[in-house]
C-alpha cells in the first residue's frame, strides 16, 4: 500500500478529511516580537479590563502582561521556574503500550513505540518544545506547530516550532484559534493532527482562566504598588533632613550660598560652613516603626508561592519556624503538583503528537504508546529489590511489573532484545 492510501485509510478511519498541509502554516512574523508593555501604569481597573479582553476571546494583552510579570518580579519568577523546571528537568521517555495495557499485542506496541523514540530523537529542538509547553502551567494554553514532511514514503513530523502566545485568540465556544496573514481577525481553526495544543488547567469554561500568572496577577500588582510606595518613601525619608539656622543678619548671598552647600551635602557628605552656622542632621523615622510595605511584599510573596508551589516552607523560611517533618510534608505537596504535570504533559503528547505518528504509519489498529518522565532513582535501590522479594516471594502481594521496572530503573525488554537469565553471569 503506497504511503497515500495509508494515510488516506487512517484518516478516513477517524473521520478526517485529508492528511495535514506539509507546509508551515504559522510562520514567524516580525511583529510577534513587539510588546506593549501593559504592565506600565497598571491599576485594578485596567488589570480587570485585560482580564476581561482575554476572556471576550483576545487575549494577546493578557499574554504579554503574563510575560512582563515573569519578567519583572525576582521570586514570581523564581516560584515558576521551579515548577517548570520539576518538569522539565526530568529526561523523557517512550513507554510501550503493552506494558500500561496488558492484552494488547506486545509486538504491534513495542513496534510503534520504536517508531515514535526514532521519531522524536531526529527532532533537535523537541526539548526547546516541551520548555515552550510548560509555559502553559502559568498562562494555561501553549500551542507548537507540526511541521509534516514526506521521508522515504512516509509521513512524518521533520519539526515543531512554537506559536507565539500573541497569536491565539478564541471563537465564541472557547475553542482556540491562531491568527495568520489569511485571517488576522478572527484566526483560522487549528486543522486535526497539525498542532499540539497544550491546556493542563482546563477543566470547565474558558481556557484561559485557569493559568496561575491569572490566579496571582492581582498579588503582583499589589507587590508592584506596595513597591512602588516603598521606593517613594524611601526617597522621601529614607535620608537624614539636613537643617542649617544662619543669623537674622544673614544676607540673601550667605543664605543661598548655604543652601547649595545643603545640597552638597546630598551627594559629597562633606560642605564649609561658618562658625556661626548652627548644622543639624535630623534621622528619620527615628524611635518609630518602619513602614508595613516590607511585610505586604513578603506576605504576597507567600502567596504566590503557595499558588504555584502548594506550599512556602521551601521558599521561604526567614522569620518562618516549623518542624522539620513539616518541611518534609510541604516537598511531598511539591511532588504532587510535579505528578500532576507530568500526566497532564504526557496526555497532551500522546493525544496530540504520538497518536498521528502511529496512524499515518502503521493505522489505527495499532495502539498508541505513551509519553512518560524519568523519576529519580530511589535513594537505596537494594532495600527496594529486597522489599519487592519479600513482598511478591513470601507474602505473596501483586505488584505491576511496569511499576518495578520504573521504578527500579529498569526498562522492559521487547521481544528482539536478548535478556540476563537467572544463571547468566
Amino acid at each position: 500500500m503506497k504511503w497515500t492510501q495509508r494515510i488516506a485509510h487512517a484518516f478516513s478511519s477517524f473521520g478526517n478529511p485529508g492528511p495535514p498541509s506539509p507546509r508551515r502554516i504559522v510562520p514567524k512574523r516580525a511583529e510577534d516580537a513587539l510588546r506593549d508593555y501593559p504592565s506600565s501604569g497598571l491599576t485594578p481597573s485596567r488589570l480587570m479590563a485585560i482580564l476581561r479582553e482575554a476572556d471576550s476571546g483576545a487575549p494577546a494583552r493578557a499574554m504579554e502582561l503574563f510575560e512582563e510579570m515573569e519578567e519583572k518580579d525576582p521570586h514570581l519568577f523564581a516560584v515558576a521556574n521551579t515548577r517548570r523546571l520539576a518538569l522539565t528537568g526530568l529526561e523523557w521517555r517512550i513507554v510501550s503500550a503493552a506494558e500500561i495495557r496488558p492484552g494488547v499485542d506486545q509486538g504491534a506496541a513495542d513496534d510503534a513505540a520504536d517508531y515514535c523514540r526514532e521519531s522524536l530523537a531526529t527532532l533537535d529542538t523537541f526539548d526547546e518544545v516541551l520548555q515552550h509547553l510548560s509555559l502553559a502551567v502559568g498562562r494555561n494554553i501553549a500551542v507548537a506547530e507540526l511541521i509534516w514532511e514526506v521521508i522515504d514514503g512516509d509521513l512524518k513530523v521533520s519539526s515543531i516550532e512554537p506559536v507565539d502566545f500573541t497569536r491565539i485568540v478564541f471563537d465564541e465556544l472557547d475553542a482556540p484559534r491562531i491568527l495568520t496573514e489569511e485571517e488576522p481577525m478572527d484566526g483560522m481553526i487549528l486543522p486535526p493532527n497539525k498542532f499540539i495544543v497544550h491546556t493542563p488547567h482546563s477543566t470547565s469554561g474558558h481556557p484561559i482562566r485557569g493559568g496561575l500568572l491569572r490566579v496571582t496577577s492581582m498579588a503582583y500588582l499589589a507587590k508592584n504598588l506596595a513597591l512602588k510606595d516603598w521606593m517613594i518613601f524611601a526617597e522621601l525619608f529614607g535620608m537624614p533632613v539636613r537643617v542649617a539656622q544662619y543669623e537674622p543678619s544673614a544676607s540673601a548671598e550667605e543664605k543661598r550660598e548655604m543652601l547649595d552647600m545643603l545640597d552638597s551635602l546630598g551627594s559629597n557628605a562633606a560642605g564649609i560652613f561658618s562658625r556661626a552656622v548652627d548644622l543639624k542632621f535630623i534621622e528619620a523615622n527615628r524611635g518609630t516603626p518602619g513602614p508595613p510595605y516590607g511585610n505586604l511584599i513578603d506576605f504576597l510573596n507567600r502567596e504566590m508561592s503557595k499558588a504555584w508551589l502548594g506550599q512556602t516552607l521551601t521558599t521561604e523560611t526567614t522569620g518562618v519556624s516549623g518542624s522539620f517533618a513539616a518541611t518534609l510534608v510541604h516537598e511531598e505537596v511539591r511532588k504532587d503538583l510535579r505528578a500532576g504535570d507530568i500526566r497532564k504533559e504526557g496526555r497532551t503528547i500522546r493525544r496530540d503528537l504520538l497518536a498521528p505518528l502511529v496512524r499515518f504509519k502503521f493505522g489505527p489498529s495499532v495502539p498508541v504508546p505513551y509519553f512518560r518522565r524519568k523519576l529519580e532513582m530511589p535513594a537505596d535501590t537494594q532495600a527496594l529489590a529486597e522489599i519487592l522479594d519479600q513482598a511478591v516471594n513470601r507474602l505473596g502481594i501483586k505488584v505491576p511489573a511496569a511499576w518495578a521496572h520504573e521504578t527500579l530503573g529498569i526498562p522492559r525488554p521487547t521481544e528482539r532484545e536478548p535478556i540476563l537469565s537467572e544463571n547468566a553471569r
